[in-house]
């Protein structure tokens, strides 16, 4: 079994990439692989090793690993299907409630999404088109234009979309009359941490402590190194002066709880919105002895508190989306924004 290590921030991706291009079992052939009870011992065993939330879990979630070892292990039979097996393993990964918890075969993806599809979205795609019209601009992964009350309004869909210095400067350059930035990433489940990194760099003028990383030293679910700081650097590039709302919503995962993270430590940005999904825990792949492949959290993240974002971070003012105003084609949560930048 692939021992647990954390990995930068470039390289998160790269062996879950790796791993299911290179993963040829299959719900069809997987007959030749080892039983029902090795691939279940070996999950078990994985996440029980090196999955970084379990104590946690079992304070917040009440989630008892040894309680949920017996549960599932007494659905095994040696006679059951491999799709049976894979039920039967993504139903138990599924009690730990974290979106960074996968199991992947090549007809399936086991999955917990309760932290996004248990909430409102408070976001209307088509609304948040209507207001950045036809003649938005592009920056790589920002679109973006100034609205006609003299707000600077960005568009960050995912962080999965590479974004330079130079798109940024580019940005905020055309954006430096406006009276105020709104910068709208809800719906944007992550991507790169490094996009949510140097974007955030942008709205600092100092160095900042924005939170903390630990890594697990041992196979006890509290075997953990010291904490880590984690820091912003003010960007050499150009700093936004003014003041500055983040848009959140549920859907607001991984990289974009980070740079939620990093944004509420900004002394000109305000949060508002709904409580962002969480997902603070870097991501780790490993396989099955039958060839599946299983992505779980192996490194946990804090905030500058040295408190948990696991399951989100509240917004500075809460928001919610009018629906009713957005049938009559107004947007609630960009609205308010606006016009409190305008106070």
């Amino acid at each position: 079994m692939t021992q647990a290590r954390c990995l930068s921030p470039l390289h998160i991706l790269l062996p879950l990439l790796f791993s299911l291009l290179s993963c040829s079992a299959c719900l069809r052939g997987v007959e030749a692989s080892r039983t029902p009870e090795d691939n279940f011992r070996a999950l078990w065993t994985l996440i029980d090793e090196h999955y970084c939330f379990l104590d946690y879990k079992r304070e917040t979630l009440g989630v008892d690993w040894a309680e949920v070892y017996g549960r599932y292990h007494a659905q095994l039979s040696p006679a059951m299907q491999p799709i049976q097996l894979f039920e039967v393993l993504s139903h138990m990964l599924s009690e730990l409630r974290d979106g960074h918890v996968n199991l992947y075969c090549s007809a399936d993806v086991g999955r917990n999404w309760s932290w996004r599809e248990d909430y409102p979205e408070n976001l209307d795609r088509e609304l948040r088109d209507a207001y950045l019209g036809t003649d938005y601009r592009i920056a790589s992964g920002l679109k973006y234009r100034i609205l006609p009350d003299n707000i600077g309004y960005i568009v960050y869909e995912s962080f999965s979309n590479a974004v330079g210095e130079g798109n940024i400067d580019d940005c905020l350059y055309y954006l430096r009359s406006c009276n105020g930035l709104i910068i709208d990433v809800r719906g944007n489940t992550g991507g790169q941490l490094d996009n949510a990194q140097r974007l955030s760099s942008h709205f600092t003028n100092e160095r900042r402590l924005v939170g903390y990383m630990t890594h697990k030293t041992g196979k006890a679910h509290n075997a953990f190194s010291a904490p880590q700081p984690e820091y912003i650097n003010p960007s050499t590039g150009i700093r936004w002066q003014k003041r500055c709302v983040v848009l959140t919503n549920r859907s607001c995962y991984s990289a974009t709880n980070a740079f939620v993270r990093n944004m509420k430590e900004c002394p000109l940005v305000t949060v508002m919105g709904d409580q962002t999904g969480g997902g603070s825990g870097l991501p780790f792949t490993s396989e099955l002895p039958n060839g599946w492949v299983v992505r779980f959290s192996a490194c946990p993240m804090y905030d500058a508190r040295m408190e948990h974002t696991e399951f989100g971070i509240a917004p500075d003012i809460p928001l919610a989306l009018d629906i009713e105003a957005a049938q009559h084609g107004s947007d609630s949560m960009i609205d308010y924004a606006r016009a409190w930048l305008l106070k």
